[in-house]
């Protein structure tokens, strides 16, 4: 029998990783990495999102896209009516607040990027390894690491998904910053799998990507988030652990 681990992590982005055009409001690429111990997500994180979708839906078929809430677009119309708005983003909140989970983040700066590696490099790739290196470091100080690790990533399209497979596996057979194997295995799947992992790690994306845009700014969803981004163990420091830019 496969000796699994006890953790699981979901995968999301915010940005989009073309180096071609580049927006000057949102110059930058996230790639958000959640980890959860699964008896948590199981007892815990699920449970809780599921009452919170009865509770302002009246069902749990909705999925959650950080996009159509902040737009008030879609199953999110409702937000246009200012106290469902404020009652619904207190709830949404509360239920990041409450939920277990580790974050890290991998964000890309572009005009600098391309400036070091020209357009000819894959960015979305480069932010994949740089995710798995601080993963297996968090998973590193927390059980044995030969234990199988499963990774979500959400679908982009068929050529994308079948790229990022193959560079996954290139980067768990040693390509990485430790030149070690990670015993670690993809899985694609969309959001209309409905899926709390993968809803909650899109949530997460943009406010990082914000406050690496402009930490000055505003940004109660990142004060939320802040909390979960891993933090060396001996110094509690996020930069490079939790929360790595690049360049």
């Amino acid at each position: 029998m496969q000796n699994y681990s006890d953790y699981i992590v979901y995968v999301d982005e915010s940005g989009d990783h073309s180096l071609g055009k580049i927006n000057s409001d949102f110059p930058i690429f996230v790639l958000t990495f959640c980890i959860f111990r699964k008896d948590e997500y199981i007892t815990r994180v699920v449970p809780a999102f599921q009452r919170l979708k009865f509770k302002h839906f009246g069902h749990d078929m909705v999925v959650f896209h950080e996009r159509e809430i902040r737009k008030a677009e879609g199953s999110f119309s409702f937000l246009t009516d200012a106290n469902r708005r404020g009652e619904f983003h207190a709830d949404l909140g509360s239920w990041v607040d409450d939920s277990p989970f580790t974050i890290v983040a991998a964000v890309i700066w572009k005009e600098a990027f391309v400036a070091k590696h020209s357009v000819r490099h894959n960015l979305y790739h480069l932010a994949v390894q740089l995710g798995l290196d601080s993963v297996a470091n968090f998973l590193a100080h927390r059980e044995a690491t030969d234990r199988l690790v499963n990774f979500i990533f959400e679908a982009r399209g068929k050529r994308e998904d079948g790229e990022l497979e193959l560079e996954f596996r290139r980067v768990c057979a040693g390509a990485n910053f430790v030149r070690k194997p990670f015993n670690f295995e993809i899985t694609v799947a969309g959001k209309q799998a409905n899926s709390t992992g993968l809803q909650l790690a899109d949530l997460t994306a943009r406010p990082i990507g914000r406050y690496v845009i402009n930490p000055a700014q505003a940004n109660r969803a990142y004060d939320s988030i802040e909390k979960k981004l891993h933090r060396d163990p001996a110094t509690g420091r996020v930069e490079w652990h939790g929360l790595k830019t690049y360049p």
